[in-house]
């Protein structure tokens, strides 16, 4: 292949000119008139680490596809960037490096902003915004005084990460899979403090039922949700707990299984903990629950790990039986879910039925398979059946049987029917420095007090020393803390809390609508125009928080009559992650067990440490695997648009792509044709002529219906599906009809040209540009309008007519295209094809398929 450095086409030149004109020309402005329909093109928005990846120039480049396309097809379209700012990494960072975060964070981002508009992407960066900002996050403090005036948010205490050496709280990434604290290596308990949620809970029903509405979301991110949500419809029941006034609630969605009771579990955490546990019993129980702060939420529910627990000594009565049962505490019981207490079943729950055989616990069979099953277990059956076992309910099939059980615990004051979501409140509580300040005040008199409107923002304090010990950094700095009351003037205490960067990006959406307001958050008649997006463009790792948090956002500031849609996103593309060559010693562990790619002889891949053999595969690029490939690199050989068209063509855009060079020399080879096709029909001049569409000879007929073909099917490939992959296959097919073309001095391949380098530029914008100024245009090829085809020129004048024999094909022979089935089945006989096999013999059947064959079953 040639060398980039050889060929007639230099993207570098031509990119940067075009770059430019195009900041010119004010090309990626959103417009404000309202004379078009409206698309809102948009990509999650990156966090600002100061280096692009390929994840980023894959997203950003789809979201620019769409973009520029829409804009051709008529639209005026929005298609912004920002930066998620905030958040612990630039804490990090700050903490490491000595830098103060803000400083870290704006490097970062003047960095990733000169490698973003490199990219030549459309955005319009008069709408660019930063979370870090106090011009942005005085927004985010009044949402959050919003929520509170509506009694969203609120504060209670709840358990978190604690670093006894540091005396900190630690996020969950800052606590490695041994329990301990990234940076003091201490065991991390568990303590409960007094913090911020927002009451989502209070939204789970229609979170839930608006997702029948996104018709445009892909149906996994929809069943992501709904099972986050997670919406069961069971009893909530009350065991009395003998020798106490108390009763332990349970919830449950087997209530069929209620007779199978043979102990009650209680969370470590249950405050009647104290009151279950007898004098013999208190001091292994004190014991146990000081292990178990411990441990990680996700250390004592994972499934592989033994089911923990110890006896309290105290008993519970079954309502419905009457019989004493033991009261345990295990681990694998959260005080945050349901009721903080479960009703033990081990025949019927897998969880119960490891606990209860580690435990030696009786196990009852209420529910069987059919009536006269074997009634004994070497595994829990948790499927319906018919209950047994179950005093007057014997008999029953398990779905009567859960309701008539119901209304009986209903009418005997011991339980009712309970829907419960097993979605919880969003604790958005940060003991950090680098997050949005929370804008209360704690006053000794008036108790909270939301900061005033016109104080807002509540700025993030600049002389500040970060260490990652010793607590939340504002709550060390009293010159900041201590402040009047606003209400009554009295000595009071600033909250201390940061917000959770969740927070900031729950609403970014609606700012760029009118992201330099300084008045108001947005002005509604904006957001109302341009929300909601069209196209939300993002990884499936955010398939469940960041989303469903933005719904959330948006139906409460709708409740506050701030705009009137329901929805933030009307279609989502989830696009897949960029994979490189990777190699792994399946020998190693750890981080050790990657050996990167430029340590490696792809042709002997051996460790080269120790020789051995390596495996080769495809992994999601990172750092840890050594199998990255850096944007700059790619794009200094081959330039912007061959990066792009491989991006573009290598997968579907919800499909992982794998990196392969040899496919980016594909697409630069292909891009140098197109330039060659286009610039020597431009040396050997212009045809100017109008085209007599009654007057063509087959040729340039032919070459008219392989244009409006293209034109057919790419549009259909990028009009609503995005199938990239295709429609670039379909540009590759228009250019080796024009390359093919006999009539290349006609005005039919004129169209050809324009129409191909038209077609071409929302994928390769900046040749497509140039192109189009070599051909005498002026102006940009993106202000053209997207070229319709004309259905005419779809038929063909002749078509390919298969012969077969008794099903076998024979050949074949060129025919007029409009001709019925008893006119084809007469070129067929007459064929000197269908002559040779039925000379003869008897034609018992002819089976015409028109346009494409005739078939003739012999006697």
């Amino acid at each position: 292949m040639e060398s980039p450095e050889k060929t007639s086409y230099q993207p570098a030149t031509i990119e940067e000119k075009w770059q430019q004109t195009w900041l010119e020309l004010g090309l990626d402005k959103t417009p404000q008139d309202q004379n078009k329909p409206k698309f809102y093109a948009l990509s999650m928005f990156p966090y600002p680490s100061g280096s692009l990846h390929m994840g980023h120039v894959r997203n950003y480049t789809i979201t620019d596809v769409i973009a520029r396309l829409k804009r051709m097809q008529g639209y005026r379209v929005l298609h912004p960037m920002g930066w998620d700012a905030f958040g612990l990494p630039a804490e990090n960072a700050a903490i490491d490096r000595g830098v103060p975060p803000a400083k870290w964070t704006y490097q970062n981002i003047a960095q990733m902003r000169q490698q973003l508009q490199r990219l030549g992407l459309s955005l319009d960066w008069e709408t660019e915004l930063a979370t870090c900002s106090p011009d942005y996050y005085k927004w985010t403090q009044w949402i959050f005084l919003q929520f509170l005036q509506a009694g969203l948010a609120y504060q209670r205490e709840a358990a978190v990460n604690w670093d006894p050496i540091d005396q900190t709280v630690l996020a969950n990434e800052q606590v490695d899979n041994e329990g301990r604290s990234w940076r003091s290596g201490a065991i991390v308990e568990r303590k409960l403090l007094r913090q911020w949620f927002f009451k989502i809970t209070d939204y789970a029903e229609e979170l839930l039922n608006d997702l029948d509405k996104l018709a445009g979301w892909p149906e996994r991110v929809k069943l992501m949700q709904a099972n986050w949500i997670g919406k069961s419809t069971g009893a909530y029941l009350e065991f009395p707990i003998v020798g106490a006034e108390e009763k332990i609630g349970v919830y449950t969605t087997r209530p069929d299984t209620v007779y199978g009771v043979s102990y009650v579990v209680l969370a470590p955490e249950h405050p009647l903990t104290q009151v279950v546990t007898t004098s013999e019993q208190k001091a292994a129980v004190e014991a146990f629950i000081k292990e178990v702060s411990n441990q990680s939420e996700l250390e004592r529910t994972a499934e592989d790990k033994p089911k923990r627990g110890i006896p309290t000594g105290g008993k519970a009565i079954n309502p419905f039986t009457g019989e004493e049962v033991p009261i345990w505490i295990a681990d694998y019981v959260l005080y945050e879910y349901g009721t903080g207490a479960v009703m033990g079943v081990p025949a019927h729950d897998v969880r119960d039925f490891k606990f209860a055989k580690e435990q030696n616990l009786a196990i009852k069979v209420v529910i069987v398979p059919e009536i006269g099953a074997e009634e004994t277990l070497k595994s829990a059956y948790t499927e319906a059946g018919i209950l047994v076992n179950s005093g007057d309910f014997n008999g029953m099939n398990s779905v009567d049987g859960k309701k008539a059980i119901i209304e009986f615990a209903q009418k005997q004051n011991f339980g009712k029917l309970r829907i419960q979501y097993r979605l919880r409140d969003w604790l958005i509580s940060r003991q950090r420095y680098w997050g949005a300040p929370i804008p209360v005040i704690h006053c000794p008199n008036c108790g909270i007090v939301p900061v005033p409107e016109k104080d807002l923002p509540v700025q993030l304090p600049e002389d500040i020393e970060l260490s990652g010990r010793g607590g939340s950094p504002l709550a060390q700095l009293e010159s900041w803390v201590n402040v009047p009351c606003p209400t009554c003037g009295t000595p009071a205490k600033r909250e201390t809390d940061t917000m959770d960067t969740f927070i900031d990006s729950s609403w970014y959406f609606l700012r760029y609508s009118d992201a330099k307001n300084e008045e108001k958050i947005f002005n509604s008649g904006k957001v109302n125009d341009w929300m909601p997006v069209d196209q939300y463009v993002g990884g499936i790792e955010h398939a469940i928080l960041h989303l469903l948090y933005s719904r959330f956002f948006t139906k409460v500031l709708r409740d506050r009559g701030l705009f009137n849609f329901d929805e933030p996103f009307q279609k989502l593309l989830t696009q897949g992650m960029v994979q490189g060559l990777t190699y792994m010693n399946p020998k190693k562990s750890g981080k050790d067990k990657w050996i990167p790619s430029h340590l490696v002889d792809a042709n002997n891949p051996i460790d080269p440490q120790t020789g051995e053999p390596l495996q080769r595969l495809y992994a999601t690029m990172s750092k840890s695997k050594g199998n990255g490939v850096a944007p700059e690199d790619v794009i200094n050989k081959y330039g912007i648009d061959t990066a792009r068209m491989f991006i573009l063509f290598k997968a579907p855009p919800e499909k992982d792509l794998e990196w392969d060079e040899a496919d980016v020399e594909g697409q630069f080879r292909f891009l140098n044709r197109v330039w060659r096709l286009v610039t020597d029909y431009a040396a050997a001049g212009v045809c100017k002529q109008k085209a007599e569409i009654d007057k063509l000879s087959k040729e340039e007929k032919d070459l008219r219906r392989a244009i409006h073909l293209a034109i057919q099917a790419i549009t259909e490939d990028v009009e609503d599906e995005y199938q990239f992959n295709t429609a670039i296959s379909e540009l590759m097919k228009l250019s080796n009809a024009l390359t093919d073309a006999k009539c290349n001095n006609s005005p039919i391949y004129a169209e050809g040209i324009l129409t191909l380098v038209i077609m071409l530029a929302p994928f390769a914008p900046h040749i497509a540009d140039e192109l189009w100024h070599l051909l005498g245009n002026k102006g940009t090829v993106h202000t053209q309008v997207w070229p319709s085809f004309d259905p005419v020129a779809l038929i063909a004048d002749e078509i390919t007519l298969v012969i077969q024999i008794m099903g076998k094909t024979r050949g074949s022979i060129q025919v007029p295209s409009q001709l019925d089935k008893a006119e084809l089945e007469k070129y067929a006989r007459e064929s000197e094809v269908a002559k040779r096999y039925i000379e003869g013999k008897e034609i018992k059947k002819a089976i015409v398929v028109p346009g494409k064959l005739v078939n003739f079953v012999l006697g």
